[in-house]
């Protein structure tokens, strides 16, 4: 039974659920769960504005490639740079481990299920070379595109200096959860105030998906702050850890802490980029309808033909040497990379011509540029498919 409202943080109040006489739970949202307003004023869909900049780089799509072995290969991040978004390499994938790791990725896309994960275990416990870190990211540089790589905080101490010194111009920390107060008795834990600080590259970190967590994470310095936590189509967190973040809810929770970290900090803007659950392009739109400035997408990206998973999508999370919590999905190739950005779409399912898709969405609204386009209405309209 709903109580009475409550304060979270400095939010509004909200009704808590009551889920037995000791615990009660705050109502949270999916994208499936809500659905933009049409507005009063309608606009052409070519004359709206989807660009997006962070720190001193422009880019014409608000899309960030998910540095996922399935996804992105310095190639295919060159090709999201020259088509207008921006490609993040993973420095601990299959990229920095050999040097040429095509056909391993051959090689997991023809894997059976039931030997899949422990196949990839032993495929990502070779080394991370250093000196292949510095290829890698000399590839991107000389494709002539903004280079941005990702590391988990785990591995940040340890190879920092050498993505930086390679020249990175955005360096990402990601992981399935990233706090600004690790808390650790076997190891010093990242201080990522005193490391964004001391970096002379803007980095941005996550995933995050609560108000308090991201607003810690933005008094680091970060440059932008990814939220998601368990919410992407090759996470089993759910399942093995028992949490999860329903992404609607966790978007806007984390704009909310943008805005008072404006506030704040006097004018200080950190971007919040939505990390997981869009695999489609209705999600994407709705994303930025909550708050977003950006998404980073895997699963739609990974449908490309030329993407390198061959019709294959994995994380990081799947071949954890020791807690598996994710999978090798079979997500299938919808077109090209160009095709699934700016079409022509060939179905009507979302996968194709997100850009399109986000155009014709704020057209029908009525906004003009992004900035303008999350303060677009929406409802609570949980969907039921046919």
């Amino acid at each position: 039974m709903p109580r009475s409202p409550a304060p979270i943080g400095n939010l509004p109040f909200v009704t808590e659920i009551e889920i037995g006489r000791g615990k009660r739970g705050r109502r949270a949202y999916t994208f499936d769960d809500i659905a933009i307003v049409p507005s009063r004023r309608t606009r052409d869909p070519e004359e709206v504005s989807t660009h997006w900049q962070i720190d001193a780089y422009r880019f014409d799509l608000p899309i960030v490639a998910a540095p996922m072995d399935s996804v992105m290969s310095p190639a295919t991040a060159v090709a999201m740079g020259n088509l207008g978004g921006l490609g993040v390499l993973d420095l601990e994938g299959l990229w920095t481990r050999y040097e040429d790791p095509a056909p391993l990725l051959a090689e997991i896309a023809g894997l059976e299920p039931a030997v899949a994960t422990r196949r990839m275990q032993e495929l990502y416990a070779e080394e991370i070379k250093p000196e292949l870190i510095v290829e890698r990211i000399r590839q991107i540089r000389d494709g002539g595109v903004t280079v941005a790589a990702a590391l988990t905080p785990q591995r940040t101490q340890e190879f920092w200096k050498t993505v930086v010194d390679a020249g990175v111009d955005l360096f990402v920390i990601r992981g399935t959860t990233v706090s600004a107060e690790h808390v650790s008795g076997r190891a010093e834990p990242l201080n990522l105030k005193r490391f964004i600080y001391e970096l002379d590259v803007p980095v941005i970190v996550g995933g995050c998906a609560t108000y308090t967590a991201a607003l810690h994470l933005m008094r680091t310095g970060a440059a932008g702050v990814l939220v998601g936590f368990g919410g992407g189509a090759t996470h089993t967190t759910r399942d093995t850890l028992g949490i999860h973040a329903p992404m609607a809810s966790a978007v806007a929770d984390v704009a909310a802490a943008r805005r008072d970290y404006m506030d704040e900090s006097g004018g200080r803007y950190v971007h919040v980029i939505a990390d997981g659950g869009m695999g489609r392009s209705g999600e994407m739109v709705k994303a930025i309808a909550c708050g977003a400035d950006a998404v980073m997408l895997g699963a739609a990206l990974a449908r490309a033909s030329d993407a390198p998973g061959r019709g294959f999508h994995w994380g990081p999370e799947a071949h954890h040497p020791s807690v598996p919590r994710g999978t090798r999905a079979q997500v299938g190739t919808v077109g090209t990379l160009e095709e699934i950005l700016y079409g022509p779409g060939r179905v009507a399912d979302g996968t194709t011509n997100l850009i399109g898709a986000l155009r014709r969405s704020m057209a029908t609204t009525g906004y003009s540029d992004l900035k303008e386009f999350q303060r677009v209405e929406v409802v609570v309209s949980p969907y039921q498919p046919s």
